[in-house]
């Protein structure tokens, strides 16, 4: 009998375009590749993981949106994938309107961490993957969450808007979830030809110094093609670059667990 928790990290960086759901499904779907059990919440409206990982989420009669609106419990509403080890619990349209339904809710920002609280002896590690804004679904991953885990592009402006999301942890830290921390800063989208992601990869370790994974993500066509067929890089493609990557950002986040 499983003796610990899953450690639950939410993926978030309200920045839109920096590769927080392709880290979402490529580094939990690598993370179950290396035999860890691993779910992966997805609590964007827009659904890019649930497709990325082969669910049709116009068919999906049940969703996220479920769970937190409707205290549906959580077990009713997983789905395995693709990748064995890695279960989803999907999203749907239904959860663009969550924000403005949450408000008017009882304990608001908790609907994550009770829906998750007795299905977290099931698994190694639960991943959610936020919406690119700080609203009531985000606050509510990471009042449910661990840590967070931010990824940030190899990009002008990638630092742009980062200490708002920093702002938006500590008031999580401060007033509804004390044990909050960061987990790491993943760099995405690296270009090896450009002397600009090597400046922004210094300027974010100089800021976030130890907090920075060894590991960086290049830009990769192959990680950009994977999602349209529904499958994770390591089952679409596992020689590629961006395969490798996040199989070793998986070895490096597991030993660093």
């Amino acid at each position: 009998m499983k003796q610990f928790m899953a450690k639950v990290i939410s993926v978030a960086n309200q920045k839109g375009g920096v590769g927080k759901t392709t880290t979402s499904i490529n580094l939990s779907a690598c993370v179950a590749y290396r035999g860890k059990k691993v779910l992966l919440i997805d609590l964007d409206p827009q659904g890019n993981a649930t497709t990325g990982l082969g669910i049709d989420k116009k068919s999906t009669e049940k969703s996220i949106y479920d769970v937190i609106i409707n205290d549906m419990d959580i077990k009713e509403v997983i789905v395995p994938t693709v990748q064995e080890n890695l279960f989803i619990c999907p999203s749907s349209i239904s959860l663009a309107g969550a924000e403005v339904e949450l408000v008017s809710l009882f304990s608001r920002e908790s609907k994550i961490k009770v829906a998750i609280e007795h299905i977290k002896d099931e698994y190694d590690f639960i991943f959610i993957d936020c919406p690119p804004a700080l609203g009531l679904l985000t606050i509510n991953a990471l009042t449910g969450s661990d840590t967070v885990l931010v990824p940030i592009q190899c990009e002008f402006f990638a630092l742009e808007g980062l200490s708002q999301l920093m702002d938006t942890v500590q008031s999580v830290q401060k007033y509804l979830n004390k044990n909050l921390k960061v987990e790491g800063v993943v760099m995405t989208m690296f270009d090896i030809r450009t002397n600009l992601s090597v400046e922004v990869v210094d300027a974010v370790r100089s800021h976030f110094e130890d907090k920075v994974y060894g590991t960086i993500i290049p830009r990769n066509v192959k990680l950009s093609e994977c999602p349209s067929y529904g499958l994770p890089i390591i089952k679409y493609d596992p020689k590629s670059k961006g395969s490798e990557a996040y199989l070793n950002l998986a070895d490096e986040f597991i030993s660093l667990s």
